[in-house]
């Protein structure tokens, strides 16, 4: 059988995911400025060929925006409207802090063009002078009749050989001024990600090369050019579907998936509805309404920075060692202290660990960094270490609780999924300060996310406002229609039919400004009581006397996976393994030598090449048929 590698770029590490058709092996590179170099990197230590499928995930647009590295970008939108991406919406992100200033727009102002219809090349003649890198097309009325929209941008696009997004594709339904804003984001990324894509494509030697969206489906790297605003959470998103798969797998509804690496932690909560992947989001703090995983990230990895303020407070994060030097413990010539030297001075990383299979631990210049900054706080090396751990759990139990607590879920109720090199150290102690009762710890667990681009399925989707009242014989024809839409995309982008389908409608009451996203079928019954349900686990109330109407239309079309979840091979049968001694009297576990139903309690380390599990005292550990880490807390 041909190869199927997932290679993950992450800004410390490189994952990388190897199916041969009988085994699955995993690794991790160092992450390179160019993260290409490190991609090519690991497919040609993987043995590629033309018959290689390579499912890649990428932090290039995400790093793009943060970073302001975006193109030089000018808008045309309808005459009257060019300043309705700096007006924005009444909403603020945070009502009550006076210091928050909006992000900047993505187009300064000269480069905003007005078009009043007719013949357009004035306004071509006048982009022209200006010069810009990348063009945005999106007119208010597009969504109901993007004839207009999509000849102007064809002509622009012509005359000015720059690449031009156009609203009626990039999104597609109203609201002028998310659908301007997100086609103006998707603009301001796409000559980076696209020579991106483009290097890769002429260097990887491979036949078929699929890139994960934000969405967690997998879009050709040719198709993706145009949707650069569609992977910025390329990389959290397959970290993500592979915590889902596992959660299914196990018979878990409820996921909360928790990916500690070495730069950053992302952390979602996935339910069996689907409705999850289709949230309008901000990338950045701007808009960027595409379908997406409801993830949140934040600055705290293994790698992130410990240092003292001004008013002489610890503060972790969010600047990172990186992968060089990385944290002082790597002995690569990083000298300040990083939450991974916290850990190895604890013991709860042996010293005798080797951080992605080639970087050995070295515990002293660990004490030398910690000393430099305990001094700044009048304590000695390891209370610093321990403050260090306390602060950064609480922004990740803070992130934790952001995506549970605060939408109105119980996090007890759901099954924490920890991945990711650093994930297994700090599972136990934030599953414990949420009621979580229960950790699973995967097998890969350190390039876990790597592993998700196998298990993704390829995907390509229509949306359509369609504006239906309750009640309606127009829905039957009208979800045909959009699925017949997604089913010629899918076929273009992956040549086959699909075998899966999910429809969803926004919907909402008559007179309400904001829909919900529930499963769709051609029942009126059926989508009002699957919005009412879920109206009511959001709000809290339904009102039975009100109509709705069906806002939005989005359909998926879905191919299968290149691997299941039961394609992973079981684990070998060992003979009871005899622990080492690890600090403080922990006893430590090699994982590959871990037969299935085995347990163990803590304290205690279980460790493998890349990634290190910590038992708190009353855990108690189970290892599963596929090598998965039950953890259950006391």
């Amino acid at each position: 059988m041909a190869l199927t590698i997932g290679v993950d770029v992450g800004g410390t590490f490189t994952d990388v995911v190897v199916f041969d058709g009988d085994s699955v092996t995993g690794r991790k590179l160092p992450t390179t400025p160019d993260q290409s170099a490190a991609v090519i990197a690991a497919l040609a230590q993987s043995g590629v060929g033309m018959d290689t499928v390579f499912l890649h995930g990428t932090t290039a647009g995400t790093n793009a925006l943060i970073e302001g590295r975006g193109a030089r970008t000018a808008l045309v939108t309808s005459e009257g409207f060019e300043d309705l991406i700096e007006i924005g919406r009444q909403a603020r992100p945070s009502l009550y802090d006076s210091f928050v200033d909006r992000p900047p727009p993505l187009v300064e102002r000269s480069l905003r063009f007005g078009f009043a219809g007719g013949d357009p090349g004035a306004l071509i003649g006048a982009i022209r002078a200006a010069g810009p890198a990348a063009i945005a097309v999106a007119l208010v009325r597009s969504y109901a009749e993007p004839s207009e929209e999509l000849a102007l941008a064809d002509r622009i696009g012509e005359e000015l050989s720059v690449p031009v997004s156009v609203g009626a594709r990039v999104s597609p339904a109203f609201r002028e001024y998310e659908r301007i804003a997100t086609t103006v984001l998707n603009a301001f990324l796409t000559p980076e990600v696209a020579g991106y894509l483009s290097r890769l494509d002429q260097m990887t030697g491979v036949g078929r090369r699929l890139v994960m969206t934000s969405s967690g489906g997998l879009m050709p790297f040719e198709s993706a050019v145009g949707y650069a605003g569609r992977l910025v959470l390329s990389g959290p998103a397959a970290g993500v579907v592979a915590a889902t798969e596992l959660g299914r797998a196990k018979g878990y509804d409820s996921v909360i998936s928790f990916d500690m690496g070495g730069t950053s932690t992302d952390v979602c909560r996935i339910t069996d509805n689907p409705s999850a992947a289709r949230q309008r989001r901000r990338g950045g703090g701007w808009v960027n309404r595409v379908p997406s995983l409801p993830v949140r990230t934040i600055g705290a990895g293994g790698g992130s920075l410990a240092w003292v303020d001004d008013g002489g407070a610890l503060r972790v994060g969010p600047r990172s060692a990186g992968s060089v030097p990385g944290p002082a413990a790597y002995g690569l010539g990083g000298d300040q202290p990083t939450v991974t030297d916290a850990n190895v001075l604890l013991g709860r990383i042996p010293g005798g660990l080797a951080l992605g299979g080639s970087v050995a631990l070295d515990t002293g210049a660990a004490r030398r960094a910690m000393a430099e900054v305990g001094s700044s706080l009048g304590l000695d090396a390891d209370t610093s270490a321990a403050g260090i751990l306390e602060v950064v759990d609480t922004h990740m139990e803070r992130a934790l609780r952001a995506v549970s607590v605060e939408e109105g879920a119980d996090p007890r109720e759901s099954v924490l999924v920890a991945f990711g090199g650093a994930g297994g150290l700090h599972a136990s102690r934030l599953a414990r300060r949420l009621g979580m009762p229960r950790t699973l710890i995967p097998p890969l667990s350190g390039v876990f996310s790597a592993l998700g681009l196998l298990l993704a399925r390829p995907g390509s989707d229509a949306t359509r406002t369609v504006m239906i009242d309750e009640g309606s014989s127009t829905l039957p024809g009208v979800m045909e229609s959009i699925l017949a839409e997604a089913r010629e995309a899918f076929s273009r982008d992956h040549g086959s039919a699909g075998v899966g389908v999910v429809a969803l409608g926004e919907t909402r009451y008559v007179g309400q400004s904001h829909e919900l996203a529930v499963p769709l079928t051609e029942s009126w019954i059926d989508l009002r009581d699957s919005f009412e349900a879920e109206h009511r686990a959001r709000f809290g109330f339904i009102r039975h006397d009100q109509p709705i109407e069906l806002v939005n239309v989005s359909c998926e079309v879905t191919g299968p996976p290149p691997l299941h979840w039961a394609d992973l091979p079981a684990l070998v049968v060992h003979d009871l393994p005899n622990p080492e001694t690890g600090s403080p009297g922990a006893p430590v576990w090699q994982r590959s030598e871990l037969p299935p139903g085995f347990e163990a309690a803590g304290p205690a380390i279980v460790v493998e090449s890349d990634s290190a599990v910590w038992l708190e005292p009353d855990d108690r550990m189970t290892v599963h048929d596929d090598g998965t880490l039950e953890v259950t807390h006391e």
